[in-house]
């Protein structure tokens, strides 16, 4: 008998490439090897625990019984809370209506694919960015690639953008960005937003209009002069076509606590709403008190980014400068100033070298896996995240990286490099 066939999603979806790369690290693990894992832009607990204050709300509201299904837009008091919190750090302005909760940042960005994009319609999303081109393929829609330059900071422009823009239906942004930790600049981000205006005042009254997800999760997190833009406030205008995706995943390193938000107009919220009551992604109710007290707990929050900053900066300016270090010393890798979030973009190009084996190294994927095996270091290649498989790029994820550990995987990777010819 033929194999069982399944839905053409099921049967075309590509599994997550991280997840598959993070299978072979846990082998090596399991089998007694020592690798530096910073491939998951995630936390290590004891590195980075989530708020005192935040923790000891949840364990309240549990405590106070709150066990039972919340409102199915967020509650009341959170989406207040949100708001508040929004407006006094971002001095963005929005109610209670225009605001949905979910369990983290993810349903929220399947709910905005599937209420804009048709099978069809146009997505227009820079590469390398994270899972764009998976929910793209969800929703049937046209992949639209903008290939981002290290002379942009792998950032997208409005001039890439600019011949794709007509009739498009969604513009998939996040800055900071991940997979590169950097941002958007004032004037770089004003462009594209003249673009979007331009282009759905030249639509016709009625008409589907073209909308721009902005992926801010990591917004808080930006370092040194690093100035965190986002559309609404630089255009008023592009309320009406902006819709946030938002929550405390990154900013409060609580990943697993699952609470995330959409900012955006009203209509489109409800139904978003819609779309995630069917597939009950709603974030857990005793959560939802718990991040309601602990948004309008100025102190609390101002303490803890302090702290949290200045731990993440460290690992990130130290990697940095190990790279450069490398790089003086004549090695074939290079890396791009640490701007925001907590991942570090580094170049490792070794295509053309030869291992101290004989083993010419033919292709990104022997760079890695050459890195992984002899320096002990794992980390995602860009090809992961949407852009060429033979690109030389890779993202570092600091949040599992010890401070005491960064000394020894610059010094593993300089005896790696030297290996080969």
């Amino acid at each position: 008998m033929g194999s069982q066939r399944f839905s053409h999603l099921a049967e075309t979806l590509i599994a997550s490439e991280i997840v598959r790369l993070g299978n072979l690290i846990k082998e090596k693990i399991k089998a007694g090897e020592h690798i530096y894992n910073y491939t998951i832009g995630d936390f290590d607990a004891s590195l980075f625990p989530i708020p005192t204050a935040l923790k000891n709300e949840i364990i309240q509201a549990y405590e106070e019984g709150y066990t039972t299904y919340p409102a199915p837009d967020g509650e009341l008091e959170l989406r207040k809370a949100i708001a508040y919190f929004i407006e006094k750090n971002e001095g963005l302005s929005f109610t209670s209506n225009e605001i949905l909760v979910s369990n983290g940042g993810r349903p929220l960005i399947y709910a905005i694919y599937r209420c804009i994009v048709d099978k069809g319609d146009k997505v227009i999303y820079p590469v390398p960015s994270w899972n764009n081109n998976h929910y793209t393929h969800f929703t049937e829609g046209e992949h639209v690639l903008i290939q981002a330059t290290k002379e942009n900071n792998f950032m997208p422009t409005a001039e890439q953008i600019a011949p794709h823009i007509k009739g498009a239906a969604l513009l998939a942004l996040c800055s900071p960005l991940n997979p590169t930790g950097t941002v958007f600049g004032k004037r770089e981000l004003e462009e594209i937003c003249d673009l979007v205006i331009a282009e759905n005042e030249s639509r016709p009254e009625g008409s589907k209009k073209l909308f721009v997800l902005y992926d801010q999760i990591y917004w808080t997190l930006t370092f040194g002069d690093t100035v965190h833009y986002n559309p609404v406030s630089l255009r008023p205008k592009m309320k009406e076509y902006t819709v946030f995706v938002d929550g405390i995943s990154k900013s409060f390193a609580a990943t697993g606590v699952r609470v995330g938000w959409s900012l955006g107009p009203q209509e489109l919220m409800a139904k978003m709403r819609a779309v995630n009551s069917h597939v009950g992604s709603w974030a857990p109710m005793a959560e939802q008190r718990a991040v309601a007290k602990f948004l309008l707990n100025d102190t609390a929050v101002s303490d803890y980014f302090q702290h949290f900053k200045e731990e993440v900066v460290y690992r990130l300016q130290n990697l940095y400068e190990g790279f450069l270090q490398l790089k003086k010393e004549g090695f074939s890798v290079d890396a791009i100033s640490p701007q925001a979030a907590i991942y570090l973009t580094v170049q490792i190009n070794l295509v053309g070298k030869t291992t101290a084996e004989g083993k010419k190294i033919t292709q990104q994927s022997e760079v890695t896996e050459y890195i992984l095996n002899e320096a002990k270091l794992a980390m995602v290649p860009f090809g992961s995240f949407g852009a060429e498989k033979e690109s030389s790029w890779y993202r570092i994820s600091v949040g599992c990286c010890k401070k005491e550990d960064i000394e020894n995987v610059i010094n593993n990777l300089r005896v790696a490099l030297g290996k080969l010819q």
